[in-house]
């Protein structure tokens, strides 16, 4: 099994926010590609690179970036035998060829004829989450079927609730201005209208995916995040997707998600579901990530492994 990690995406929410930002406490974020950014006491990607390669789930992965990042990432790179960089070739987020056509690039430029775990570049998981236990899944739900992909689900909240695990003493730290912690309340408080909701049946076999739904439109609070195990079968349709794609605008073949939702009729997609995920868009969402790797991880070398 290989995997990707899709980390083509110029972070222009949070560069944005950290312009913005007059405390000066996160001008080290400055012009760092999301993947890259220190998250505890290490790069967010060095944490998965050490949990495939300590759960023996893959032999190589690979990295899709952009040229405005490819030598910091051909430099992080150096620290790791199984890693392999490979630049989009783009230079603006004006110019992205979207998170599916990445993975696509991946496939072709590698040759890779093996199952694949694609992994959000921005993406990590709470201590529940673990590699070993997903892929055991991968083989249950392989066993049923040849074609069968795997997708996670975590349980998102409706609008209106609100994070009470979080106290404000900690969060209000972060924040440069009572109006970025304002935002962190509404990215808390709306999170259906922000992911991809699975429906599914009693097996946890998907039946559809709905995209940033209305809470009134689906009684499924199931978010899908970003990593998802393919089966090489399914790799062939990446092709089928894009051509059938190819005139529509980059919102309809950014997201990953979107390749997902249109394999599900087409190929038996499952859920393995898990606790919760942090999701770095923002300098808020950096700010939880960061503070949870600094403070409450309990063990560092078995996590997510």
């Amino acid at each position: 099994m290989k995997a990707v990690i899709l980390a083509a995406g110029y972070g222009t929410r949070l560069q944005r926010d950290v312009l913005a930002d007059t405390t000066g406490r996160f001008a080290h974020l400055a012009h760092v590609a999301k993947p890259l950014l220190p998250v505890g006491r290490c790069p967010l990607s060095s944490r998965w690179i050490h949990a495939l390669t300590v759960s023996g789930s893959v032999d190589t992965i690979y990295v899709v970036t952009n040229t405005l990042y490819l030598r910091a990432f051909e430099e992080w790179a150096t620290n790791f035998t199984n890693v392999q960089i490979l630049s989009d070739q783009t230079t603006s987020n004006d110019e992205r060829l979207g998170a599916v056509a990445c993975l696509q690039l991946a496939v072709k430029h590698f040759n890779i004829e093996d199952h694949v775990i694609v992994i959000g570049g921005d993406t990590l998981f709470k201590e529940d989450f673990s590699l070993r236990k997903v892929k055991e899944r991968f083989s249950d739900v392989q066993s049923k079927c040849e074609d069968s992909c795997l997708v996670l689900s975590y349980q998102c909240r409706d609008e209106g609730e609100v994070n009470k695990a979080v106290h404000v003493s900690n969060i209000s730290r972060g924040f440069a201005s009572s109006s970025q912690l304002v935002l962190y309340f509404m990215f808390v408080c709306s999170e259906t209208q922000k992911y991809g909701i699975l429906e599914a049946d009693t097996d946890l076999r998907v039946l559809c995916m709905k995209e940033k739904p209305l809470p009134s439109e689906t009684k499924s609070r199931r978010a899908c995040p970003c990593f998802y195990m393919f089966s090489k079968r399914s790799l062939r349709l990446l092709d089928t997707f894009l051509e059938e794609k190819k005139d529509a605008p980059i919102t309809e073949k950014d997201a990953p998600g979107n390749f997902v939702s249109w394999l599900i009729p087409r190929k038996p997609v499952y859920i393995q579901e898990i606790s919760g995920r942090f999701d770095v868009g923002n300098l808020p969402s950096y700010v939880e990530c960061d503070l949870y790797f600094k403070e409450k991880l309990q063990d560092v070398e078995s996590y997510m492994v």
